[in-house]
This record gives C-alpha cells, sequence and structure tokens, in this order.
C-alpha cells in the first residue's frame, strides 16, 4: 500500500508546477496503525510542542489515526487556498496562529461551518461565524538572554527597549530580532497589529532600523539564537515557545510588555471540501473542553497572561479578534505600503 507520504508527493506533483510546490515542515503520524479513520490536520504549531495534544485527544478516539503536517503559515495559507479552488489535496482540519489568513479563508467560502455547545460557549471574539475558532491564549512577548542581560536590565516595556537601543554605543547593536514578516504571517500578525495599538511603533523601527535589528525565522529559531548569546532580545515572540523553552532553559527569560500585551488565539477551521469534517469538529471539541485545556496548559498554548503581568489589569491584554477587521491589514495596499517600511528598516542582502 502506498505510503501518506509518497502518496501525498505525488498529490503535490500533479497539483502545482514544480518551481511552485510548497512543502511540510515536519510530518507525524498518530494513532493506531489499524484505525478505521484517517484525517489529515494542518498546522502551523510545532510538532513536539503539538503531539501531547494529538496523544491525549486520540485516547478518547481509538478509532481515528492523524497525520500531522507542520507547515510554515504563510504555506500552510497558500496550500489551503489552493485547496480552495480544488487545485491542491485538502486538509480535513486547518490549525493557525496566523489568524488573519483563516479569516481570509472564510471570507472567500472556503470554511464549512461547525456548530456544537463548546463552540457556542467561545465569547464573540473567539468564534467568527461558526467557520474559525480560537482555540488557544498565547501573548507576544520578549525574550532575553538571562546570563547576558541581568533581570533588572530586561526590557519590561516598550519604551524600555527603546531606552536601551537610544545610546549611539548600545551593546544591543545588532543583537535584538524579531520575525520577519515577509517571511512569517504570524509575524506580519504581531507587527501590523503593533502598528495599530502602539504609540511607540514608529520609533521602534527607527531604533531598529539604527541598530541593526535582525528579522529572521522563526519562534525555535529565534529563541535559540537568544539561549546561545548570539541575539540578546527577542521582540514580538510567540509566548508559547517562549515559556516552553523557559521551562527547561535558565538562559531564557520572558517579559510581556507591561503598556498593552497582544493575545493570539490560534484559528481552527474545518475546510470546505475536507473528507473528516466529524472528526475535525471532534477535536475542535476536544481542544476546548476541560480535558482538552488542560493538557493545551501543559503545553504552553494556553497561558495565564495575568501571571506574567501580576500588577497589570486586564484593560493592558489586547486580544486580536476572529473578525473582519483582521483583512484590514491583507488589503494589498495596504500591506505593500507596510512590506516597504518593513524594507526599509531590515533591509535584504
Amino acid at each position: 500500500m502506498m505510503s501518506w507520504a509518497l502518496a501525498l508527493a505525488s498529490m503535490l506533483a500533479l497539483a502545482l508546477p514544480a518551481a511552485a510546490q510548497p512543502a511540510p515542515e515536519a510530518i507525524g503520524d498518530f494513532g493506531a496503525e489499524e484505525a478505521a479513520e484517517r484525517m489529515l490536520l494542518r498546522g502551523t504549531t510545532d510538532l513536539a510542542l503539538f503531539e501531547p495534544v494529538l496523544d491525549a485527544f486520540l485516547a478518547t478516539a481509538p478509532q481515528l489515526r492523524i497525520r500531522y503536517e507542520q507547515w510554515a503559515s504563510d504555506d500552510l495559507y497558500d496550500v489551503a487556498a489552493a485547496a480552495c479552488r480544488g487545485e491542491f489535496p485538502a486538509a480535513d482540519l486547518l490549525i493557525s496562529s496566523s489568524i488573519d489568513q483563516h479569516v481570509k479563508l472564510v471570507n472567500d467560502g472556503c470554511a464549512r461551518p461547525y456548530r456544537s455547545a463548546a463552540t457556542a460557549a467561545l465569547p464573540p471574539e473567539a468564534n467568527w461565524r461558526d467557520e474559525v475558532f480560537g482555540v488557544t491564549s498565547e501573548p507576544a512577548v520578549m525574550v532575553y538572554n538571562r546570563d547576558l542581560v541581568p533581570d533588572a536590565l530586561a526590557p519590561r516595556s516598550r519604551f524600555d527597549l527603546l531606552d536601551l537601543l537610544r545610546p549611539a554605543d548600545t551593546r544591543f547593536a545588532g543583537r535584538v530580532a524579531t520575525y520577519d514578516i515577509e517571511a512569517s504571517g504570524l509575524g506580519y500578525l504581531f507587527a501590523f497589529a503593533d502598528s495599530q495599538q502602539a504609540t511607540t511603533f514608529g520609533s521602534l523601527i527607527e531604533a531598529f532600523g539604527r541598530t541593526g535589528a535582525v528579522a529572521t525565522c522563526c519562534s525555535a529559531e529565534i529563541i535559540d539564537a537568544v539561549a546561545s548569546g548570539e541575539f540578546l532580545i527577542a521582540y514580538n515572540v510567540l509566548g508559547s515557545y517562549a515559556l516552553a523553552r523557559a521551562a527547561e532553559d535558565g538562559r531564557i527569560g520572558v517579559v510581556a510588555p507591561e503598556e498593552y500585551t497582544l493575545v493570539l488565539a490560534r484559528g481552527a477551521m474545518i475546510p470546505r471540501q475536507g473528507q473528516h469534517p466529524e472528526a475535525a469538529g471532534a477535536f475542535i471539541d476536544f481542544l476546548l473542553s476541560e480535558p482538552g485545556r488542560e493538557v493545551l496548559v501543559d503545553a504552553h498554548l494556553v497561558l495565564d497572561v495575568a501571571a506574567l503581568l501580576p500588577d497589570a489589569d486586564d484593560s493592558l491584554l489586547r486580544p486580536i479578534p476572529l473578525s473582519p477587521v483582521l483583512l484590514v491589514g491583507l488589503d494589498q495596499q495596504k500591506r505593500a505600503g507596510f512590506l516597504a517600511l518593513w524594507r526599509e528598516t531590515f533591509p535584504r542582502e
């Protein structure tokens, strides 16, 4: 029998021109080999981080086997849009941190509605048209190397970060990193949200450009580079990855910016052309259930943001809502202008 990996490669070859073939970053199979039902789940969450969640769900669904494909966010959006047009094999479920791209897919008619008691209980900002659901809670944080940046010097706000970058001879020149928004859909989402929220955004962009800050990919790589001392500070890193790493590596310090902290809920969406919508819906319900929330907390995918900001009130937490507002940043003209500003700040070599 043809393996899933070989079958997928064959479908990719048929679906897209050779020069444009995207590919998952990692693939894992979960559940009993003899399970009667198969589900294909594509997501942006690192496989190692998501594995305990999949195992916990499958303990409740022994009849199911799941293939999980980990994709870069922009590639995931591209293949999902192609699948919606019938040009690419469809997944049964998509889970992405780039929720603006999920809202775009919903707006383009690519999602299958799903309703259950669990989804009905979600707050309005976590349920868009019963077609995309916020299933995690993760802040955008700053990360620093605790061996090289004393806790007392670590920035607690964007204003503090600006102060560190202000001196002409700052030791942080070339040692601050953030997502490359041209390579990371999540990075673009965070940066665009900052541009709408922060009075400091223009000053930060100027300081990043003046001091040679580095735009790079991706969460794990940025955090690795902070741990090694290549970078001293990373800005707007997804908190799930940062806190998971900090729990096992004492070199990593994590700060939720105290003037406001963006909070992201990864979006789950059932593609219209998926073959197993019932299994996909069951997985969404599990993620929203009490046992599902417990395993998500253990995986650092649902975070108590207030614990990172013990002296702050809820008004400083800025959830990014699942709504058409997210489409503003994807408008072609606005996106082109924003990327032009980014390229001026982070010129490519």
